[in-house]
């Protein structure tokens, strides 16, 4: 019970990873706020949940970013966590930086960027007057290397890697940390909508412990920066991925042939 009685909002919610830290921190005793821009969905998860309820989001009207959190603080009387799991990009039109429309890229990034920045700036006001809270915005490894594709969201979270660090250093006087999640290749539905196999098992040639991720293991990250474990830690960008990134880029083609014990 690592999280009894803090109130934690989570964003993008209903499914994935959101969903996985959602099951994670009510489990862990919190009271948990689904954010969701489809409440009935939402709602209906909730049902079957201990501790948890559902306020609405919608990325596209940036109000409810602010709004949202109102709508905790006026039935919890606080809001001690914050998680920032928004995050979107459309894979056949966020391409290369030669291909890549200047709209897309910039709609992208602004949907991405504001997400975390009014959301957090929402709560910050709420945690500074309670003395004390915790942000965790969800990024992505690909925020930390350039990828052959996806400029637009490549850019949004590296963006999001610095600001996390910006808002650590900005707050940390009110006694609010701020540190972020980047996932790697992730078992999701999105990850299985959107990538091919062949994509995958390339990609999989370069992860050391030769798997995807789980959001549950995720979700154990999150965990970890909303609970009082984590009191002394802030401005931190954990990489939670497998070990992508970290041998050399040849890796991949000479795994298989490397002796194994």
């Amino acid at each position: 019970m690592r999280l009894k009685d803090k109130v934690v909002l989570i964003t993008a919610s209903t499914r994935g990873i959101g969903l996985a830290c959602v099951k994670k921190c009510a489990k862990e005793g919190a009271k948990v706020y689904m954010a969701a821009r489809n409440v009935e969905r939402a709602q209906e998860i909730a049902d079957t949940l201990n501790g948890v309820k559902c306020v609405y989001n919608d990325a596209t009207k940036p109000e409810t970013f602010t709004s949202m959190v109102e709508d905790v603080v006026r039935d919890a009387g606080c809001i001690d966590v914050l998680v920032n799991n928004f995050g979107t990009s459309n894979p056949g039109k966020d391409l290369d930086f030669a291909n890549t429309d200047s709209q897309v890229f910039l709609d992208t990034v602004n949907l991405n960027l504001r997400s975390v920045f009014m959301a957090s700036q929402a709560a910050a006001k709420y945690m500074a007057n309670h003395g004390c809270g915790s942000i965790i915005n969800i990024s992505s490894v690909g925020g930390l290397v350039p990828d052959i594709s996806q400029v637009a969201y490549g850019t949004s979270k590296a963006a999001i890697n610095y600001l996390t660090k910006l808002i650590a250093v900005h707050e940390a006087k009110n006694n609010i940390r701020c540190n972020a999640v980047l996932p790697g290749m992730t078992a999701t539905e999105a990850v299985e909508k959107h990538l091919s196999d062949d994509f995958r098992n390339l990609f999989m040639k370069h992860i050391p412990l030769e798997r995807m991720g789980l959001p549950e293991e995720i979700a154990e990250a999150v965990c970890y920066f909303a609970s009082d474990a984590s009191a002394y830690t802030t401005g931190q960008i954990l990489t939670v991925s497998g070990g992508f990134g970290l041998a050399t880029p040849v890796y991949g083609d000479l795994s298989n042939k490397v002796n194994r014990r």
